[in-house]
């Protein structure tokens, strides 16, 4: 019994040697992996927070109005100032009739106002040359009026002495008397004349104003029309760059607000990827870095891009709520700031393929 006993004791449980080469291998296998991943990770940075993104501009109405035609099909090509959708234009057609009846009315007055003022000034040079006849007859009169005087008071000396008869004396009176009338007439007529002159004068300013007026208003309708000539054009909605047509979302018959988002055009021929590294991943990277793509879509096809340029800011700085560590409890959180990564190979037609959106692998090379 103890013999038996000390044999069990003395016989040792043997390994199997299949474990032993397998554990070797995985221990083997896992340090050579670590080692690559950590040489790799020397000179590389990745990340797989990264979208494709593209120019998409939003096809908005200028003006409000009816739907009554739609051009395009969802996911169809354009091409830029390809027509979109037409909007009802008979509202706005007649606001262009408007503006240039009003236009017309406008010239129609500067017109009147240019006739009225040269009538004026036609009046102001008669009239010119009626005061300078009359100063002419005033001086005539004054030389007689001079001359009646002289002859009177000479006569009003003679009579004294009884040279003359009363009859004479009588005569260079009247004639004296006769001469200052004829002036005081004459001078009422020229004070008539130069009132006139001064009337007409008044007028033709008016008149003239009037003129700068009526240019002023031709003016405004002239930009009436081309006002109503442009919103006449807004209701034809043209495609504003190349690319492929969004989801269309409305109906013929349907009532547009300006300003109101219709659907997008994205520009199909110019993407790039936007990825978002953490701000420690960021010591080593800078523009012009050699940068190879992977994109879901397109897995084992490699693109080649370049690391184009730096956000100014975080993604979490240009969020709708921005955190605020100012108050409450302050728990340090990595942030992540997006880098613009353009392709290079732009004759790959697999880049052409990429939609906004689709997620990829970037990785960077420091070196």
């Amino acid at each position: 019994m103890e013999e038996n006993k000390t044999v069990t004791q003395a016989a040792p449980k043997k390994r199997n040697p299949v474990f032993i080469i397998i554990l070797s291998v995985l221990v083997l296998g896992g340090s050579a992996f670590g080692f690559t991943k950590y040489q790799h990770g020397l000179h590389h940075e990745e990340t797989e927070d990264a979208q494709v993104s593209a120019d998409i501009s939003l096809v908005i109405p200028r003006i409000s109005g009816y739907v009554t035609e739609i051009k395009v099909r969802d996911n169809q090509q354009v091409k830029k100032g390809d027509t979109l959708v037409i909007l009802d234009n008979r509202d706005y057609q007649l606001k262009l009739e408007e503006a240039q009846a009003a236009l017309l009315t406008a010239q129609s007055n500067r017109n009147s106002a240019r006739a009225a003022t040269q009538a004026a000034r036609a009046n102001i040079a008669t009239s010119q040359a009626s005061v300078g006849t009359i100063s002419a007859q005033i001086e005539a009169a004054s030389i007689n009026v001079w001359r009646a005087t002289q002859d009177y008071e000479r006569y009003a000396n003679l009579i004294k002495d009884h040279s003359i008869t009363q009859q004479q004396y009588e005569q260079a009176l009247a004639a004296k008397q006769t001469a200052e009338k004829q002036l005081a007439i004459i001078e009422e007529q020229k004070k008539q004349a130069s009132q006139q002159t001064n009337a007409v004068s008044v007028q033709s300013t008016a008149t003239s104003s009037q003129i700068g007026v009526a240019d002023a208003t031709i003016r405004q309708r002239e930009v009436d029309i081309d006002a109503a000539k442009l919103n006449l054009s807004y209701t034809v909605i043209t495609a504003p760059q190349d690319g492929l047509v969004s989801k269309v979302n409305i109906q013929p018959g349907q009532f547009l607000q300006g300003g109101q988002a219709l659907f997008s055009v994205v520009h199909s021929e110019n993407v790039w990827v936007v990825a978002n590294f953490k701000e420690t991943q960021l010591n080593k990277m800078k523009t012009g870095q050699k940068v190879i793509v992977k994109a879901d879509a397109y897995s084992g096809h490699a693109f080649q891009a370049v690391l184009s340029s730096f956000s100014p800011a975080t993604g979490s700085t240009f969020a709708l709520l921005p955190p605020d560590n100012a108050s409450g409890n302050f728990v340090k959180v990595v942030q992540r700031l997006p880098v613009k990564i353009e392709f290079t190979d732009l004759n790959d037609p697999l880049v052409k393929k990429l939609r906004p959106g689709m997620n990829v692998l970037v990785d960077v090379h420091l070196d």
